[in-house]
């Protein structure tokens, strides 16, 4: 699987490269929500996983851009937030067509569900 993480944390990114790099895990990471768009539109990416709040260029435009290019792509988004997301913000993300919001950071076998089931979307 090849996953795509956009964080502005450095030390988020390792964990989750560390968490998911096992098997045919391919995890590309990236601190800046810019340069993570490039990416997402220049490649193909099982999994997106999203930080929604990142300084510059948050989440939510990092969503908005990929949509109105590559609206496909939106169902591969999963939003990781530290934050606690009021459950209108989460409806409004949903209703974008991401795949899920999840609290950061995420355990393994909550990633590994997730995997399963996108890969049966397909």
């Amino acid at each position: 699987m090849n996953i795509l993480h956009v964080d502005d944390s450095p030390e988020i990114c390792q964990l989750y490269a560390d968490m998911l790099s096992s098997g045919n895990n391919s995890v590309t990471s990236i601190n800046d929500g810019k340069e993570g768009l490039k990416l997402a539109l220049k490649n193909t990416y099982d999994l997106i996983l999203l930080d929604v709040c990142m300084p510059k260029y948050s989440g939510m435009e990092f969503i908005h851009d990929l949509k109105a290019k590559r609206p496909s792509e939106l169902k591969k988004i999963i939003i990781v937030s530290v934050l606690e997301l009021r459950e209108s913000h989460k409806n409004e993300l949903l209703k974008l067509g991401i795949h899920s919001v999840e609290e950061k950071p995420s355990t393994i076998q909550k990633l590994e569900t997730i995997k399963k089931d996108l890969q049966l979307r397909e």
